[in-house]
Order: structure tokens, then C-alpha cells, then sequence
């Protein structure tokens, strides 16, 4: 027993020394909007970031000196460290919102943990003038949310010689351009930072303004959602500018994998791809069914191409698990009628690709589900003593086997439980089914969209509900699930 504690302490003592890594990155990051305060004369915003920024290097630093790496990073060690490190990084963020009074510290959680799972959700007001250091924060927490916080990190980490490889799975990632994850994850970084300012110049060039341009890149290309107003970016009523929208968004919502291997030349595996090809589909499909119930109902007048653009914006945005909005609450609940809001829903569950900055459920996971009844269905037709060879290219070619389907079905069953159980909760505070059916799906998918159910003033429990959805769904499940089960069966044994 002795030493099943001892274990313990050197597995937290080991995990509070990578905390104090991260932390570092955030208080660095918590400096670059003092920037802005100073660009646009707001010297009363400097000192919450500078406070906060100066407490999490202090601490972190003691963290990382003061406790010792003493074991290597295993997988089940992984999936503690990446559970937490998403609490311990919003917390940190959230201090800024706090101790400036422009949210409760509920509601800074609420923002914090929004911002950097990538999900879009807000706790401002929709009449409250927010500072232009504090929107910056906003858009900046997603955009470091974007590859995720602990895959933005593994370069530093390898530096000092750490392990990171479990650190790189647990992030769901399972995949690599080079041997070396280094190599990798510097790759990844650079396309990243590259679509972020070409992101930027286009938005310029579009017609936004330059604060703005960089806002909405940050939000886009990190597949957040956060808006300046709350007409998200229909403020511009430009079509212009919502295209270079929706360019950064699928962009952010393909994998970055995917990514590289285009920029090598081999643009013909994005056509290959598994994942572009159920986007493609999916998307296809969804655009047509609902900018023809926003035609026949005149939503956005008669003109059948205006109210497409609208469908089109809104669908890439959802199933890119952005949650930039043209589209509001009284369209939603009036023109795109029910059957164009479950579309909505299921785009959101299904979600972007793998290796992006999106979430729900994953493409791929949708593809292997997919291939794998078409091929049983073949397999009952054939001679019992047929082969029916069960694969999908995704970059590569894999073989669906049975464990890669059980992984797959176990996976999308305790996403959709979880789904489920969020929605009957949130029902006991919200009686309206379908905008509760089509936010919690936003939130788990970490999309955005919403349907004017959350703000500021909605009950404690359904703002734990939705941040509860925004850390599962940005976790991909599995780490949260590994974990709870370990307490719970650690304390099942000391009762």
C-alpha cells in the first residue's frame, strides 16, 4: 500500500512539473495583449494582465524547479496530464476577465474554457462594449487553443529532452508527417502561422478593418467561433468577406497532415482522402436541402442565390465546427424550419477532420463506420467463403480490422451517451427541446452556434453542463472517461 502511494506522489509530482511548462507559455501569451491595451489607450487593462501574467510564470516556474520529472510520460500518465491541463490553463485565462470586473468568475471560466477548446461560446453580453485587449484575448485563447494547447507546447518540451510522444496520442493524433514528432509538430506550427497571416492580409483585402481582420483570422482558421458583435460576421453583410471565412474555415476543419502533403505537390490525396470526400458529400447535400427551405420560405428574400450564400456560410461553419453565424436565432426557428436545424445538429455531431482544429465526432470516424456496413452488407451477398477486403485511404492506406471498429463504435456511442445526458439535464432548466438539441450538440462539438439559450444569466448548472461538453468534446472523450474510470475504481477498492 506503501508503495502504491509513493507511485502516486512521484506520478503527480511528475505531472505537476510538465503543469509548470505550460503554464509558463500561458503567462508569456498573457503579455501579448498588453500590446493592444497600449495600441488603443486602455492603461486600465494593463494590469490584469500584467498581474496575471507575472502570477502564472511564478508559479508555473515553481512548478517545473520545483517538483522533478520523475517518471516518463506513459499513456495513462498522458491522459491525466492533457484532462487537467485544459482546467489549469482556462483558469488561467479566465483571471484576466475576473480581476478586470468585466465577467463574474463563473462566467470567465465559462469564456476561458470556450475560448480555448476552440468552441465559441460566450458570456458577454450581446450589449456590452468589450475592450479591444480583452476581445484580443478571446480570439487569441482560441488560437492557441487551435492545435491544442499541449500539441503547441510539445516543441518546447522537446527542447528540454522530454518524452512527448504519449503526450501526442493522448491529444488525439495519432498521426505524423515525419518519424520525428518534432519535425511534425514544427511543420504543423508553420502551416498553422502561415494560413493565420495570409488569413489576415485576405480579410484586409476583403474590406475589414485590420483589428478585425486579425480577430477573425484567429476565430476562423482555429475553427472558434467568437465574434466582435453579436452579429458575428454578418456585421459586415459582406460576401466577400465571408468567403475568405469559409476558406479559413475549411482550412482549419481538414487535417493538417493533409495539409502538408498538398504543399508537397500531392494535391491529388486531398480528392483521395476519405475525410474530403464525406465533407464533400455531407456538405453538398446539406448547402442543397437548406438554401431550398430558405428559398421556398423566402427567408432572406426571393433570390435564390442570396439565400444560398447564407446556407453555405452557415453549413461549412457548422460542420467545420467553426460557429461563426449569419444565420440567428428567429431564422433559425422560423425559415430553416426543423428539418434545416437537425441538419444542422448532425453536421455539428459529425463534425471536421481528423489532425484539425475541429471537433465533434471526426470525419474519419464517420468514414470507417460507413465502409465498414457497406462492406458486411457486400459480405452477406458474397459466398460464404469470399473475401471482402475492408480498408479506406485516409493519406494512407488502412485496413479496418475489428479492433479499429470496436475502437470506432465505442467511441461514437460514448459520445452520443454523453450527448443524451447533457440534453436531459439542460431540459430541466430549458423547456425547448430543439434549441437545447441544437446547442449541447454545438458545445460538445465544440462548435458555437447558438440558439440564445446560454448567456450570462442562465442557471449555474447549465453553464457547468456546456463548459462540462466544451472540455469532453475538445478531449476527444477518451481521456476524460480513462480518467473518472481510474478514481472511481481506485475508490471502489478503499470502500
Amino acid at each position: 500500500m506503501v508503495f502504491i502511494k509513493r507511485k502516486y506522489l512521484i506520478d503527480l509530482e511528475t505531472l505537476l512539473h510538465y503543469f509548470g511548462e505550460v503554464g509558463i507559455f500561458i503567462g508569456i501569451s498573457l503579455f501579448v495583449p498588453i500590446i493592444i491595451a497600449l495600441i488603443y489607450g486602455e492603461e486600465a487593462y494593463i494590469t490584469p494582465f500584467l498581474y496575471v501574467g507575472i502570477f502564472s510564470i511564478v508559479i508555473s516556474l515553481i512548478l517545473k524547479f520545483g517538483f522533478k520529472k520523475r517518471n516518463k510520460m506513459s499513456i495513462k500518465l498522458s491522459m491525466f496530464f492533457v484532462m487537467f491541463i485544459w482546467l489549469y490553463i482556462s483558469f488561467l485565462g479566465a483571471l484576466p476577465y475576473y480581476i478586470s470586473g468585466e465577467l463574474t468568475f463563473v462566467n470567465a471560466f465559462f469564456e476561458a474554457m470556450s475560448g480555448f477548446t476552440t468552441t465559441g461560446f460566450t458570456m458577454f453580453s450581446p450589449t456590452q462594449v468589450i475592450p479591444y485587449c480583452i476581445n484580443f484575448w478571446r480570439g487569441f485563447t482560441q488560437w492557441i487553443g487551435g492545435l491544442g494547447i499541449v500539441f503547441m507546447v510539445l516543441s518546447i518540451m522537446q527542447i528540454v529532452g522530454n518524452d512527448v510522444k504519449p503526450l501526442y496520442n493522448a491529444e488525439g493524433r495519432d498521426e505524423r508527417i515525419f518519424p520525428s514528432i518534432k519535425h511534425t509538430t514544427k511543420s504543423m506550427l508553420l502551416i498553422y502561422a502561415g494560413i493565420t497571416v495570409a488569413g489576415i492580409i485576405l480579410f484586409i483585402l476583403a474590406g475589414m478593418p485590420v483589428f478585425d481582420s486579425i480577430f477573425y483570422s484567429f476565430s476562423a482558421i482555429s475553427t472558434g467561433g467568437f465574434a466582435l458583435t453579436s452579429s458575428s460576421i454578418y456585421y459586415y453583410n459582406s460576401f466577400l468577406i465571408e468567403l475568405v471565412a469559409i476558406i479559413l474555415m475549411i482550412l482549419g476543419g481538414t487535417n493538417f497532415n493533409l495539409h502538408y502533403v498538398v504543399l508537397k505537390g500531392k494535391w491529388k490525396e486531398y480528392f483521395k482522402d476519405i475525410e474530403t470526400k464525406i465533407f464533400l458529400v455531407v456538405s453538398l447535400v446539406s448547402i442543397l436541402v437548406i438554401g431550398l427551405l430558405l428559398t421556398y420560405h423566402n427567408v432572406y428574400g426571393s433570390n435564390i442565390f442570396h439565400n444560398f450564400r447564407f446556407a453555405l456560410f452557415q453549413v461549412v461553419s457548422a460542420i467545420t465546427t467553426t460557429g461563426l453565424q449569419t444565420s440567428f436565432a428567429p431564422e433559425l426557428h422560423g425559415g430553416y424550419t426543423n428539418l434545416g436545424v437537425f441538419i444542422l445538429v448532425i453536421i455539428m455531431i459529425i463534425g471536421a477532420g481528423t489532425g484539425s482544429t475541429g471537433g465533434g465526432i471526426k470525419l474519419e470516424r464517420v468514414g470507417i463506420m460507413y465502409h465498414s456496413i457497406q462492406n458486411h452488407i457486400k459480405s452477406l451477398l458474397e459466398p460464404s467463403n469470399a473475401v471482402v477486403v475492408n480498408k479506406y485511404h485516409h493519406i494512407k492506406d488502412y485496413r479496418i480490422d475489428d479492433k479499429m471498429m470496436k475502437y470506432t463504435l465505442t467511441f461514437i456511442s460514448l459520445y452520443l451517451i454523453i450527448y443524451i445526458i447533457s440534453v436531459l439535464i439542460v431540459l430541466l432548466y430549458c423547456n425547448d427541446l430543439s434549441g437545447v438539441l441544437f446547442e449541447i450538440a454545438s458545445a460538445m462539438g465544440n462548435v458555437g452556434l447558438g440558439d440564445g439559450l446560454v448567456g450570462p444569466t442562465s442557471p449555474l448548472v447549465v453553464k457547468l453542463v456546456y463548459t462540462f461538453d466544451f472540455w469532453a468534446g475538445r478531449l476527444e472523450i477518451w481521456p476524460v472517461v480513462i480518467v473518472f474510470y481510474n478514481i472511481a475504481r481506485k475508490l471502489h477498492k478503499t470502500i
